[in-house]
């Protein structure tokens, strides 16, 4: 296919792999793999034909000659660091252009505390990544809105951070529950994952695996007071109360619960405000003063 079906400049200007995915400059195999494949199935050709859709041939032109070689980049160790490296020689070279004031939400990142950032990068990519592909009229706009957060989040962190790193005794222990090995149950392996970004010190994705975990088992007090806990060690006291909360709303005995309910100031029997909690599970709603008016922005 000729990549002239492509609007002139795509292919140089979108040269973030990561922002072309929509994932995060930290993500894992994992996730690349994940995210890959949902773009496969969204973008496949037989779902443009059935809806008679005059987005067909660009859909496939994006996917051949933009998804496909950002995951061929990504889905390979070394060639993701040379990805990052490069990323961050764009920061270098655009660092008198000021990234912030090309985003609005890259410029509060800017203003907030590591932790902050950290949890509020995550959820704003995963906003964008959702409404990416949904209109291929706003692709463009949308891709280049993350990659200049993967910029300016590249910014903020130092190099050594995407390097492998060892695991630390950095909280208890969580016990986990076992699993019948004849099943299959997903959220329990979001759960699992979780734990040991927990014990990395990966604040992020442990929150992206509970988060996960929730929408498959929503009443599963575990996953709330995990989630309560990672909040808790990024000293986000007020979303640490709301899921401490909720998870001895569900079950009174959680052990993890109660261990930390008192350092919180909770007491016996004290309910989760369901607004409190809808605000907790989407700080995506944050994002959403930035991203309405124009018809071209995004609506998270």
């Amino acid at each position: 296919m000729s990549q002239t079906l492509l609007p002139p400049g795509w292919v140089e200007k979108l040269c973030d792999p990561y922002a072309v995915l929509g994932i995060s400059v930290i993500a894992d195999d994992r996730q690349i793999f994940k995210r890959y494949h949902t773009l496969a199935k969204l973008l496949h050709p037989d779902r443009y034909a059935k809806n008679c859709n005059p987005d067909q041939k660009l859909a496939t032109a994006i996917f051949s000659h933009l998804i496909n070689p950002a995951y061929e980049q990504l889905k390979h160790r070394q060639k993701r660091l040379i990805a990052i490296a490069m990323l961050r020689s764009d920061t270098r070279v655009l660092e008198q252009k000021s990234l912030s004031s090309q985003s609005a939400i890259a410029h509060e990142i800017t203003e907030m505390s590591t932790p902050e950032a950290e949890l509020f990068y995550e959820e704003a990519i995963a906003c964008y990544a959702e409404a990416q592909y949904k209109s291929l009229d706003q692709f463009y706009h949308v891709t280049q809105q993350i990659s200049i957060l993967n910029l300016v989040y590249l910014r903020l962190h130092k190099p050594h951070l995407f390097l492998p790193q060892k695991a630390v005794p950095i909280i208890p222990e969580v016990e986990v529950n076992p699993v019948e090995p004849v099943l299959t149950n997903y959220a329990q392996r979001h759960y699992e994952r979780a734990i040991e970004y927990v014990r990395l010190a990966k604040w992020a994705l442990a929150v992206q695996e509970l988060r996960d975990a929730i929408k498959l088992e929503p009443n599963n007090s575990d996953y709330y007071a995990l989630l309560g806990l990672v909040h808790l060690q990024q000293k986000f006291m007020g979303m640490a109360r709301v899921y401490i909360c909720q998870a001895l709303k569900l079950n009174p005995q959680n052990s993890l619960a109660l261990k930390y309910a008192p350092g919180l100031k909770i007491q016996p029997g004290e309910n989760t405000n369901p607004k409190s909690m809808a605000k907790a599970m989407s700080i995506a709603a944050l994002l959403s003063r930035f991203t309405k008016g124009k018809g071209s922005q995004v609506k998270c």
